[in-house]
């Protein structure tokens, strides 16, 4: 049996040299047009110190309302920094416990604020129901168009077909989940009352 053809430059031990840069520029029209710094339009910007117009050193920093998370590899937040969704509750805890304890190299830190996102969410539809207007699981995560709007014959022919299975299980789990949990919890109460 005879090994297949493998490419050389998937060989371990490459026994020819690479080619050099007159080889390249000799095959390959334009090669290496780029290498003099002579002849790059952009070289100059690429000076440091760049001549770019700015009349700052460092910008004016955005006062901070309240502690902002950062992470542990830097010693203060950027300059100007979103205050659109200050952390609150346990889901703000488990973000700040993410970021004060983990670097961003660690995978601990990326899943405590996977876990606090869920955790938001979970506070989110339990606020609602404080609300006139809770949340509706039928309409707002559109199982009822799956009925009206032809939702069996849509799913045809797609390419996640495997997983739509699923899609129930995820829509609805966490609200038969809660429900559970409420009727376990108020069966708990009420034997407690009865003694």
């Amino acid at each position: 049996m005879t090994e297949p053809d493998i490419p050389s430059a998937y060989v371990r031990d490459k026994r020819t040299p690479p080619p050099t840069r007159e080889e390249l520029r000799a095959r390959i029209p334009g090669w290496g047009a780029d290498l003099d710094p002579a002849d790059r339009p952009s070289y100059p910007k690429l000076q440091y110190p760049a001549d770019a117009g700015a009349h700052w050193d460092f910008p004016e920093r955005q006062p901070e309302k309240w502690p902002r998370e950062r992470s542990i590899e830097h010693a203060f937040v950027t300059p100007v920094f979103g205050t659109a969704q200050p952390p609150k509750g346990l889901s703000g805890a488990v973000r700040k416990h993410a970021y004060r304890r983990y670097s961003e190299g660690r995978l601990a830190h990326w899943l405590l604020l996977v876990a606090a996102d869920r955790v938001d969410a979970v506070e989110e539809h339990l606020k609602s129901f404080l609300t006139s207007r809770p949340d509706n699981p039928v309409t707002e995560t559109g199982v009822r168009s799956e009925f009206t709007h032809h939702g069996l014959a849509s799913r045809r022919g797609r390419s996640d077909a495997r997983h739509q299975v699923l899609d129930p299980v995820v829509v609805a789990g966490p609200w038969l989940a809660a429900v559970g949990a409420a009727f376990v919890g108020g069966r708990a109460l009420v034997r407690t009352l009865r003694r």
